[in-house]
């Protein structure tokens, strides 16, 4: 297995799509070995095998389209890595069919979410400072990354990754430049008024360390904050804000939502997001259950 993860980094994949490949292979590996009897390995891996494991995904465990869709991609890549090292001849994964499904727009946080989740973080850096004046520095980052990612739309992997030397930040403008986004590629990103107060308050009480990361550590030895506990910081203020769930993904859907409901034209939402491909961002002109509640409410 090791020898497909170095394949997968080696096709320049994201280190949470090989994390997810992983996982997927891991679960049909298990489906695999209790079905035939035998332990997976290229050699031994049909067409057939791969049609029963998608009907298993929809029938048995009724999965999602898209989940589906993921694990067979995950196979998908096994097999082209197995057919590339001279393993198999031929790919048994290649005539079997996606699950076909209707296009579903992504989470984002309506107004009355956002509206929420700011009252939420308000709270709680009033409460931080009356009561817990050492836990008030911490609050302050956290605040502060949380604006950050909902007025720029960086992904997890991109605010991690943030140095000192890639802001910069005026009194009326400010952009970060990230460097290796997904793909590789690196764009700069124009900050509103919102994303450069949140970052300079950050930035005037940020510790000092021998780490130049713009989000670092504050109650614990590690100096550079994990995207892990970025994730557990959105879903404490998401249960303060009484909102199901926040992401880091979520956080770059609304600002993506935001900008195309204020007239922002698609070419422009994609060149923010770092998008190669123009569809990918027709997701957010695509109706979210909200949106259709309003429609059909019209009507009365």
């Amino acid at each position: 297995m090791k020898s497909f993860e170095n394949y997968l980094a080696d096709q320049d994949c994201a280190a949470l799509t090989i994390q997810g490949y992983l996982a997927d292979l891991a679960h049909f590996s298990r489906w695999f070995e209790q079905t035939s009897g035998e332990a997976l390995n290229p050699q031994n891996l049909t067409p057939t095998d791969v049609k029963e494991y998608k009907q298993y995904l929809l029938s048995v465990e009724r999965r999602k389209a898209s989940t589906v869709n993921r694990r067979l991609a995950a196979l998908s890549a096994y097999a082209r890595w197995a057919r590339e090292t001279g393993q198999i001849q031929s790919d048994p994964t290649e005539n079997v069919k996606s699950v076909q499904q209707v296009t579903s727009a992504p989470k984002w946080l309506d107004k009355r979410e956002q509206f929420a989740l700011q009252r939420a973080m308000e709270r709680d850096l009033q409460l931080s400072k009356l009561r817990y004046p050492k836990r008030w520095l911490t609050r302050r980052r956290d605040v502060s990354l949380t604006l950050f990612l909902l007025h720029t739309g960086l992904r997890l992997s991109e605010l991690t990754a943030l140095r000192l030397g890639d802001v910069q930040v005026s009194e009326r403008k400010g952009s970060v430049l990230v460097q290796n986004g997904k793909g590789g590629k690196q764009r700069t990103v124009p900050l509103n008024a919102e994303a450069r107060k949140a970052i300079q308050e950050w930035l005037d009480v940020r510790p000092t360390t021998l780490s130049d990361s713009i989000w670092v550590a504050v109650e614990s030895e590690s100096e550079v904050l994990s995207g892990r506990a970025i994730q557990r910081v959105l879903q404490r203020y998401a249960q303060d804000a009484g909102l199901e769930e926040l992401t880091p993904h979520i956080c770059r859907h609304t600002f993506a939502k935001n900008l195309v409901n204020s007239g922002v034209g698609l070419e422009k939402v994609a060149s923010l997001l770092g998008h190669s491909n123009l569809n990918t961002t027709r997701i957010y002109i695509t109706p979210d259950e909200r949106d259709l509640e309003l429609a059909v409410e019209a009507l009365a």
